[in-house]
Parts: C-alpha cells; sequence; structure tokens
C-alpha cells in the first residue's frame, strides 16, 4: 500500500544515532525544558477559552464547546484516531511507533503535551507539523489561523526546512521518514492559503488500502472545525461526558461528522 520509501535517516540510522540526533545540542535542552513547562502552566489557566472564543468569533469554528466537551472529545480524538491511525501507519513503514514517540519527545518535549493544539505557541504548532507525517495537516492549519502570521509563517519556515537552514532540520531528519513529505507539506500550505477548502493531502494508510476504515474519523477530525463540531455533539455536564466516556470503546459513528460535509467549511447536510 505504501510506495518504495525513499532513503531517510529514519529510516536507515540505527536507533543511538537517530536518538542522538533528535536529541541535539545540550545546549538546546533548557530552552525545550522551558517551553514544556510554559505549556504544562497553561493548563491551569484559561488560555484554551480565549482561544476558542477567537475562533469561534473568526468563523473558524462553529460554537465553543464546554469543558467537558473539549477534555473528552479530545480524549477521544486521540484514542480513536491519533493513535490507532499513527500506529497502523508506522506498523506498514516497519517502524516502531514506541521509538517514533521517543524521539518526537527527545526533539521537542512539548510536541507530545497537547494533542488538541489550543495551549500550544505558534512555533510548537509548526514544528509539530513539520515533526510528524500527518494523516491530514488541516486540523493544524486551521488552528494556526489564531495567528495573524500562522500560516505565513509556516510556509516560511517549511522553505526553510527543504533548503537545510531551518535551525530543527537536523533534528527534525531523526523523526520524518518520508522525504518528500515537507515539499508536498508546502505546496499544500500554498493551496490553503489560496483556498482553505482545498483538499488536504491525507497520510498513505488514510488515502490508500485503509480509506473506507478510516473514512468516517478522517471526516471527523481531520480538520479543527470539523473535530469541534465533533465535541459538541457530546454531552455538555460532566457527569454525562464521563458516563459516555466509559462505557464508548469504539468510535461512534453516530457522532461523525457526516458524508458528504465541505472540508472547509459548513456541513452539506446543514
Amino acid at each position: 500500500m505504501a510506495s518504495e520509501p525513499v532513503a531517510t535517516a529514519r529510516l536507515t540510522a540505527g536507533t543511538a544515532a537517530l536518538l542522538a540526533q533528535a536529541s541535539g545540542s545540550p545546549t538546546t535542552w533548557p530552552a525545550k525544558a522551558q517551553r514544556l513547562a510554559g505549556l504544562l502552566g497553561r493548563y491551569a489557566g484559561r488560555v484554551h477559552r480565549a482561544r476558542l472564543r477567537q475562533l469561534h468569533a473568526a468563523g473558524t469554528i462553529d460554537e465553543v464547546p464546554t469543558h467537558a466537551q473539549l477534555a473528552v472529545g479530545a480524549l477521544e480524538m486521540v484514542r480513536f484516531w491519533i493513535t490507532p491511525a499513527a500506529a497502523e501507519y508506522y506498523q506498514h513503514r516497519g517502524i516502531s511507533f514506541g521509538l517514533h514517540q521517543v524521539l518526537r519527545l527527545l526533539e521537542e518535549p512539548a510536541s507530545l503535551a497537547d494533542p488538541v493544539g489550543l495551549l500550544s505557541t505558534r512555533d510548537a504548532i509548526i514544528g509539530h507539523l513539520m515533526q510528524v507525517v500527518h494523516a491530514n495537516p488541516r486540523y493544524d492549519l486551521e488552528l494556526l489561523t489564531m495567528y495573524p502570521d500562522g500560516v505565513a509563517e509556516l510556509e516560511a519556515q517549511l522553505r526553510a526546512m527543504i533548503a537545510g537552514h531551518h535551525p530543527r532540520a537536523r533534528a527534525i531528519g531523526a523523526i520524518v521518514e518520508e522525504a518528500d513529505y515537507h515539499a508536498r507539506l508546502l505546496a499544500y500550505v500554498r493551496e490553503f492559503r489560496r483556498d482553505p477548502a482545498a483538499p488536504a493531502p491525507l497520510r498513505d494508510n488514510i488515502a490508500g488500502d485503509g480509506q473506507a476504515r478510516w473514512a468516517a474519523r478522517e471526516r471527523t477530525f481531520g480538520g479543527l472545525r470539523t473535530s469541534v463540531r465533533y465535541f459538541c455533539r457530546l454531552p455538555p455536564g460532566w457527569p454525562a461526558a464521563l458516563a459516555h466516556l466509559a462505557r464508548t470503546t469504539e468510535f461512534p459513528v453516530e457522532l461523525a461528522e457526516p458524508a458528504g460535509a465541505a472540508a472547509g467549511g459548513d456541513s452539506a447536510n446543514d
């Protein structure tokens, strides 16, 4: 199902070399720790509410979920979409998913601490996009619209990454297994800037043989707008939301984004 892989450090280097490359120079470690501490500190505040209101005012999302809907929805996005789809992809690639996570942690610890992205800085979102071959990058590009220069800065940093001038280029090279990923992402960023509804490039296990298996989840969680719609379909209060979480063991297709929904805008069924 996957195309023949092009040689990259992630596919050719040994584990010890990859760990050292992802870790980078010890001079970068204090700043990494500081960024992680800053992100964790934002969990105690109300930054996510302010950003949700900002996204709603801009029309990027249709409504603002409650605390319970956001928390439970984020957990379900991780357990039904992000983790299983990624695990399948790395299994097909013959790459250890566990080592992949360790490399991400070493390269930028904060990249694993905010699955929804509402507490992350502009550059943290950009770094995460460059660090991981995404199943669908639309979510993160919509998230970057929180910043006036977010998508433009992503384009600039991708150009630097492809040219080899980005300060994280070598470390990220220990993680990204597809040699043309950044070029494909750059092409999509340019399309997105012209038309936010432009089709997003899907990872090969989502667009290939697994298309039918992942279609409802990709349609739901592939974009920020559609993800928040899912969150808002969950029970709004904590007791009912936690009860839903406890009894839901498989992706609830009845809560999925309807087939035929427009990825970058309103649902065809609205």
